[in-house]
């Protein structure tokens, strides 16, 4: 087994949480006084998070997916 596949998990765990952590970020800059109901703070903060949550996630796994098949093109060519 070599060492490149060693570090996938790895990889996939950081790229999952810094794209969740920067998902959230980038929601922050949404006004949710707009959209969202009055009195209704628990419920806005939780849609906030998972909606992090999707998008991060969606985000990583498409880089991770780009990591991967960039990595094979050379295996085409032997």
């Amino acid at each position: 087994m070599s060492t490149a596949f060693a570090y996938n998990p790895m990889l996939a765990i950081v790229s999952h949480i810094f794209f969740i952590g920067l998902s959230f970020y980038a929601l922050q800059a949404i006004m949710p006084e707009k959209i969202i109901k009055k009195n209704h703070v628990i419920q806005a903060q939780i849609l906030f998070i998972l909606l992090s949550f999707a998008i991060g996630s969606t985000v990583s796994n498409f880089f991770l997916d780009i990591s991967y098949w960039s990595g094979r093109i050379p295996s085409l060519f032997k």
